[in-house]
């Protein structure tokens, strides 16, 4: 019963994220680093499977972004993420590709206010609403 349960477990960590649920996985590997990677329109996710101690996300970005690519046979014109699962935004329609990243798919104006550097954190946080 328990080794049913551990593999239910297992097969849940790489189910996807909700956009991509339902699209199969295409399992690739790239230099240590194995990812199931999902494509769905203009974008791509690469869920990393393996464990690999305390990785960073540069090289994990990298690593991701070739994969991503490799599976959609699209350029990737960004990479978002963090060292478990990475989202990139293919560039196959260069032109769809740039509306998703610099927001002109947004529906309706939105106003951002900057809260300030969060040094216990690490990170800028911003609030952003449309009005």
């Amino acid at each position: 019963m328990i080794r049913y349960l551990s593999l239910l477990v297992l097969a849940a960590c790489s189910a996807g994220t909700p956009h991509f649920r339902g699209v199969p996985a295409t399992r690739v590997a790239v230099n240590g680093s194995v990812f199931d990677v999902r494509v769905r329109d203009q974008l791509a996710e690469a869920v990393r499977i393996n464990s690999q101690y305390a990785p960073r996300l540069g090289p994990i970005r990298d690593r991701a972004a070739l994969a991503m690519a490799q599976v959609s046979g699209c350029p990737l014109l960004d990479v978002l993420g963090d060292a478990a699962v990475t989202v990139g935004i293919l560039g196959c329609d260069r032109e769809l590709g740039e509306k998703l990243i610099f927001g002109s798919l947004l529906r309706g104006p939105y106003e951002c206010i900057d809260y300030g550097y969060y040094e216990d954190y690490g990170y800028q946080v911003f609030e952003c609403a449309s009005y």
